[in-house]
């Protein structure tokens, strides 16, 4: 029996902001499972600002989008044609074929999740690779310590609200940034961050002295840019920068800090990661974070939009700041 799917295709490479027409839609004809194979109806599908990353042309640390072709994500679908034994139909499954309603993929790619432990969404959240990204840039790159003061930016993000909770989780002060008031009450009312700020209201250094006058330990940088620039001024000797994403240039290359020689002098440590290099991580990860989220210890903040049409606007959404959507932006397909 043949099986159609909608599919979300790269229709052309953006120049600066992408737009609408950088998305294209198309259906596809689906086979039947071979041996080890199995049929998954997704049911919730992630959307994500490194995927700006992936648009472009040319070389970098995940294979670019190719025009023309799919693109890729995260997502939770439910099997529902298997020939792999181990994935009867009804099981739930996360895999990196989101953007589409369907797919047929070998079963031994496919990591089973259990929503007994927590819902199907947060294992594209704060049990998933956005929580392991928090995780891994506040404690392996940074080694965070209990009691130091650290500093989120874009901490209303999927990736910033984990890595705020991650920290105060850990007897952190915790300081962060936003782009709009809305996610500054969320820092302040639902995270209890110590500190909370929008970047565009003032001058980012100015808060941050307000917030530490003792300086910060570590920041967790998601924007480069001005940020960056006013972590520097503010961190202390021998402070730590973990450099996970740079949401500032993805559109538009935004000017290097003006003040690298804060590095020497205090003797800081900036380091990039890639969370792929670390998925050995994860259970670390799963046994603070799951027992914390079925006692109301973590929120899971979500932004849903329905249907698979939605998702490009989605995701546009997502790489401005002072859009509405807080915390991770999931797409629903089904149920």
């Amino acid at each position: 029996m043949t099986t159609q799917s909608r599919e979300i295709r790269l229709a052309r490479r953006p120049n600066g902001e992408p737009g609408l027409d950088c998305f294209d839609f198309a259906t596809v004809a689906l086979p039947d499972p071979g041996p080890g194979e199995v049929l998954v109806r997704n049911v919730y599908m992630s959307v994500d600002p490194y995927m700006r990353g992936r648009m472009n042309e040319g070389k970098s640390y995940v294979p670019q989008f190719e025009i023309g072709k799919a693109l890729e994500g995260t997502a939770v679908g439910r099997v529902i044609a298997s020939q792999d034994e181990k994935l009867p139909v009804g099981t739930l499954v996360l895999s990196m074929y989101g953007w589409r309603e369907a797919y047929v993929a070998p079963g031994f790619g496919l990591r089973v999740i259990d929503t007994s432990l927590a819902p199907a969404t947060a294992y594209l959240g704060i049990l998933g690779v956005t929580g392991l990204t928090a995780w891994v840039g506040l404690f392996t790159m940074a080694k965070l310590k209990d009691g130091e003061t650290v500093f989120i930016s874009a901490g209303a993000g999927a990736v910033g609200s984990a890595a705020c909770q991650f920290a105060k989780m850990h007897g952190c002060r915790v300081i962060a940034s936003a782009g709009s008031e809305e996610k500054v009450a969320f820092l302040r009312n639902a995270l209890k961050v110590d500190y909370a700020f929008n970047y565009r209201d003032g001058d980012v250094r100015e808060h941050l002295a307000k917030a530490a006058l003792e300086g910060i330990h570590v920041y967790f940088d998601n924007t480069q840019g001005p940020q960056l620039e006013a972590a520097l001024f503010a961190l202390t000797n021998y402070g730590r920068v973990a450099m996970c994403g740079g949401i500032a240039g993805y559109n538009v290359p935004v000017p290097g800090p003006r003040n690298l020689i804060q590095i020497v002098g205090k003797r800081l440590r900036l380091e990039g990661f890639i969370v792929s290099d670390h998925f050995k991580e994860l259970p670390a990860l799963l046994a603070e974070a799951v027992p914390a989220l079925a006692a109301g210890k973590l929120v899971n903040r979500e932004t849903v939009v329905d249907g698979l049409d939605a998702a490009p606007g989605a995701f546009l959404d997502l790489l401005r700041s002072g859009a509405g959507n807080i915390g991770k932006m999931v797409v629903r397909l089904g149920d």
